[in-house]
């Protein structure tokens, strides 16, 4: 199934399940904060090359973790129970962003993180949408992630570490935290082993989709800075 071509003027997106095969839904249009925030109302999301037109997906199945299956392996217990790692949140958007794009993924010749990105994520962070996680070790940061907050969801972009676990510790203690505050879902939108290791598993899109629409409907969209 073709893709369907978005304009710059009007910020709907075609229904998810008419999406190809591989997920791809739309072509074209903007990463003005208006459009984004549509698109991940109904699971949408940007991944495309630099010199690329922007490419919207909606894959299926989709990856999620629920917060209640989290796992946590005895080798983590140490991270979380001594102070190896010191955590934040959102006071290092842009530079949690500039350093998943500097991580070197295998399979990935470069990064989809370009400069576009950057601006586009870094703006919606300043409008209280996008947050970051940052992990600290010595001063230094050493692993963090960011993504997108609508409701009781949270939608997970992008994590990268410096020196091992760091990431998976960031991870660990912002589950805790959206747990400890009713949130629904977190998405992962494609598996990973390292997500996978943590709990996260495939459901469909039209589970997903209806799940978000749920998420909307009973829960306001509350900008703001998060904080420990």
């Amino acid at each position: 199934m073709p893709a369907f071509w978005l304009y710059n003027d009007e910020y709907s997106f075609p229904d998810p399940a008419l999406a190809s095969s591989d997920g791809l839904l739309a072509v074209g249009g903007d990463l003005a904060p208006e459009r984004l925030l549509e698109a991940y109302k109904w699971g949408i999301f940007p991944w495309y090359n630099e010199d690329d037109p922007i490419l919207w997906w909606s894959p299926d199945p989709r990856f999620v973790l629920f917060p209640a299956e989290l796992r946590v392996t005895k080798s983590m217990r140490p991270y979380l129970n001594q102070p190896k790692f010191q955590i934040s949140f959102d006071q290092s958007f842009e530079q949690v962003m500039r350093a998943c794009q500097s991580t070197r993924r295998a399979h990935q010749p470069g990064s989809w993180i370009h400069e576009d990105m950057i601006e586009a994520y870094t703006k919606l962070h300043f409008m209280g949408y996008a947050h970051s996680v940052e992990v600290w070790q010595e001063g230094q940061l050493v692993g963090g992630l960011y993504g997108i907050c609508l409701g009781k969801i949270f939608f997970g972009e992008s994590m990268f570490a410096r020196v091992s676990n760091a990431s998976k510790f960031g991870f660990i203690r912002l589950v805790h935290w959206l747990q400890a505050r009713d949130f629904q879902l977190i998405d992962c939108q494609q598996e990973t082993a390292h997500l996978r290791s943590l709990g996260a598993r495939a459901i469909s899109r039209t589970d997903f989709t209806a799940r978000l629409q749920d998420n909307l409907a009973h829960y306001p969209i509350q900008p703001g800075t998060w904080s420990l």
